[in-house]
């Protein structure tokens, strides 16, 4: 790969260096058992019902865990903001959905990224049949 890409930008090695290194960066090898907590830094249900959005944020971070494309990431949000809505706070679910959006981006090294299950980092790409196996074996 070098040799061909030091064909097509000549005397810059530096440059192909660095541009060889990118799919290193797209996708990381290993991948770290689930966890979750809860709803980050945002109460996990009401004061009277303390709990009452917790299953859908549980179910919210194991597909951040696990990473994928950014329509995968933009269905999960929207699966979060349904399932809040359901257990009958549809506010608190289009707050929700605006501070995933915003906090989740896999561009940022935090615990709560999108793809966090992986080293970052680890940005917006489909997960290939290894990555799906140890997806698979992990989550349970």
């Amino acid at each position: 790969m070098f040799c061909l890409l030091n064909k097509l930008i000549p005397g810059h090695r530096l440059a192909v260096s660095v541009f060889a290194f990118i799919p290193a960066l797209l996708y990381a090898s290993e991948l770290k058992p689930f966890t979750s907590d809860g709803c980050s830094a945002f109460p996990d249900g009401t004061l009277a019902q303390r709990q009452l959005w917790l299953d859908c944020c549980t179910e919210h971070d194991r597909a951040y865990w696990k990473g994928g494309t950014y329509e995968e990431r933009l269905d999960a949000d929207r699966q979060l903001r349904a399932c809040v809505a359901r257990v009958g706070e549809p506010e608190v679910a289009l707050l929700m959905l605006a501070g995933v959006r915003v906090g989740g981006t896999p561009y940022l090294p935090t615990a709560f990224r999108w793809g966090y299950g992986w080293s970052y980092p680890r940005f917006y790409g489909p997960l290939d049949q290894e990555e799906l196996s140890m997806v698979k074996k992990l989550s349970k």
